[in-house]
């Protein structure tokens, strides 16, 4: 019995060894060596290649003051809308625009999803690919997965998810960059949306959100497609309280839980006519000095699918309809 034990442990000695992590600042954390090892069972990793990866990691513990305070959650929508709404971003996206119409008109008569509102997006997320990120994405994803307990699970399952993506599209793990939350690509794809929602819209065989603008415009618009966006329909209408209101007796929010009569009936207006049983959500928003209020549509609680914020979705909104309207000046 004695030479068994010996024998059991002989052969299992490399597996034990495979996965002790000895470099880097994540070595013998077991709970990351016991990650290790549940992804090399599932996926076509190996647990040495794991090692190896994880063994190189530098924390990234800067990441955590900056998920700690969002500008959405920091910022009032007079503050955040003049980050977003500015002359150079409205020049740029009619600039990409140009230069792109004929993809754009593409995917959007495929998709339903209007060009100025895939503009508009990559626009807020990147400056039109200007801004993509400088954090090292895998680096990011470890840190926050292991020492960011608050959102840990989530963060957990976008590394996996990482690198899933990575394997699958052959990219290199460390050499990629995006925001602090691990987003990629001109879009800002986490890695979870890139697997599910990102298309090869010009059919090279790859996946591309880095350098492809077909396979950007085209995932960016798959996106709100699978999310619920309907082909034609509205987005957002402003609206006017009258003095005698009830307001205050409704909950704002960005799903359309509510009837446009209920909203009428608690003083709200709209100078464009909206039917009476149309789903709408009250967006309030907050300006220097008063409240500012809009009927949002099913297409507006689509936008906050990509970030789920009404200064997001509404900035969006805005810059598309900018855009738009210095695009069709062209003689």
């Amino acid at each position: 019995m004695k030479i068994l034990l010996i024998i059991i442990g002989f052969m299992l000695s490399p597996l034990v060894s495979a996965l002790e992590i000895t470099t880097g600042d994540y070595q013998g954390r077991a709970d990351v060596a016991s990650f290790l090892q549940r992804v090399a069972a599932e996926s076509a990793y190996s647990e040495q290649e794991l090692v190896d990866l994880f063994g190189q990691v530098e924390k990234q513990e800067h990441l955590f003051a900056k998920l700690d305070r969002p500008a959405e959650k920091e910022l009032e929508w007079y503050q955040y809308r003049r980050i977003f709404i500015k002359d150079k971003r409205i020049s740029r996206g009619v600039e990409f625009w140009r230069a792109h119409r004929e993809l754009l008109a593409e995917v959007s008569e495929k998709t339903g999803v209007p060009e100025e509102i895939i503009v508009a997006i990559i626009g807020v997320e990147t400056f039109y690919g200007i801004y993509r990120g400088k954090d090292p994405v895998f680096d990011s994803l470890v840190t926050l997965a292991f020492d960011y307990p608050r959102r840990a699970k989530f963060f957990t399952r976008e590394l996996e998810e990482f690198l899933l993506l990575a394997k699958e599209q052959r990219f290199e793990v460390r050499a990629l960059r995006g925001s602090y939350a691990g987003a990629m690509g001109m879009p800002q794809f986490i890695s979870s949306s890139y697997r599910n929602y990102a298309i090869d819209f010009d059919g090279d065989g790859q996946t591309n959100l880095f350098d492809s603008i077909p396979d950007i415009a085209g995932s960016v618009a798959n996106y709100f497609v699978r999310h619920g966006w309907q082909r034609g329909g509205r987005v957002a209408r402003p609206l006017i309280a009258i003095d005698d209101n009830s307001i205050d007796q409704l909950e704002p929010g960005v799903k359309p839980n509510y009837k446009w009569r209920q909203l009428e009936q608690s003083g709200l207006v709209s100078t464009i006519p909206i039917e009476a049983e149309m789903p709408v959500a009250l967006v309030t928003l907050q300006q220097r000095d008063h409240p500012e209020y809009w009927a949002g549509f099913k297409n507006f609680y689509v936008i906050t699918r990509y970030n789920h914020s009404e200064l997001y979705a509404m900035a969006v909104y805005q810059l598309a309809k900018l855009i738009r309207n210095e695009f069709k000046k062209e003689p």
